[in-house]
């Protein structure tokens, strides 16, 4: 049964966001990269908007033109309306700490609708979509950003285009990299169907022995951190690791408790998202965004905790997930 409230209901509203975005880009005057800016912005918009309709081949093509795009270097950051400085001293002063009010509704508004409205039902159609099970969280997150939006326009007072040149400011200065985890997240699945992980438990098992539960947790804790330092994502990673040794041997024939494993496992992979710049949205946007020093500037606070912790959960995986 069709839900009152769906997923790709959110994506279409992102993708016209996007194309909102990119003719306010063609638009700019003082962009020196104005084409190549409002050109990514759009097939981003194309891909959210019609996703679902777009042959898969098509849909790649676009993602290798916008790569191009981006390598090319034809993308940069324009002139967005800001305030003077006067103007934001002046509106600092009146909005004071309400400012905070928007960023504070987000979670708090996701946490109530995802446990109290994601199972409710009018006329007994649901009100969210149920499939999978990530949906209901997800709106409800999409809901309490619009909800902190205009929450946000009534505080500040200001034009509704000027969310758009705000948008848009962000999105510049970030750039290609805002689209790097969906990317890497794929990249996972092409390296899963291809066979890396069966490869990644042959290579393994003729080197080291796998029989112990303390090594085989060492092998697949350190490995997820590895793959994903590389890949950038642990999603990516999630899938050749547990193909390779979670599933065989942790689960398959040191009978691991799945739940445990995964659970850690994942956590593990975010020990290796701290070290690495291919985790650009966590390591390189801060970066770009606080005009920080060295682009590994994030990196080297991050790298003294991820060590550590990746150790702990070596040593967590080993005396939780096996029952001795």
């Amino acid at each position: 049964m069709n839900a009152l409230l769906t997923l790709d209901h959110f994506y279409i509203l992102t993708g016209i966001i996007l194309a909102l975005i990119a003719l306010f880009s063609f638009l700019d005057k003082h962009h020196p990269k104005k084409w190549g800016n409002g050109l990514f912005w759009l097939l981003l918009a194309v891909l959210y908007v019609f996703g679902d309709v777009i042959p898969s081949l098509y849909a790649g093509l676009i993602v290798i033109f916008m790569i191009v795009l981006a390598g090319c270097k034809l993308m940069g950051v324009g002139k967005y309306h800001e305030l003077s400085e006067q103007e934001r001293e002046a509106k600092s002063q009146t909005i004071a700490n309400k400012i905070f009010i928007p960023a504070l509704l987000i979670p708090f508004v996701t946490l109530i609708l995802a446990l109290g409205f994601s199972h409710l039902t009018l006329s007994g159609i649901p009100l969210m979509q149920s499939k999978p099970s990530s949906a209901p969280t997800l709106i409800s997150l999409a809901l309490a950003c619009i909800i902190a939006a205009i929450v946000a326009y009534f505080l500040t007072k200001e034009k509704p285009t000027q969310y758009i040149h705000e948008s848009r400011r962000i999105l510049d200065s970030i750039g290609w990299v805002i689209i790097l985890p969906q990317l890497l997240a794929v990249l996972g699945g092409v390296f899963s169907d291809a066979g890396v992980g069966h490869a990644v438990s042959h290579l393994i098992t003729n080197f080291i022995d796998m029989g112990h539960p303390f090594i085989a947790s060492a092998i697949f804790c350190l490995g997820m951190a590895l793959f994903t330092i590389i890949m950038g994502n642990a999603f990516a990673a999630f899938p050749v690791m547990m193909a390779g040794v979670g599933i065989p041997i942790l689960i398959g024939d040191l009978n691991a408790n799945p739940a445990i494993i995964c659970a850690i496992g994942m956590f593990s992979g975010y020990c290796g998202t701290l070290c690495t710049p291919m985790g650009a949205n966590f390591n390189i946007v801060p970066v770009t965004l606080l005009n920080l020093p060295s682009e590994f500037s994030v990196i080297r606070m991050q790298i003294g905790t991820a060590i550590p912790l990746l150790i702990v959960n070596i040593f967590l995986m080993y005396f939780l997930a096996f029952t001795f």
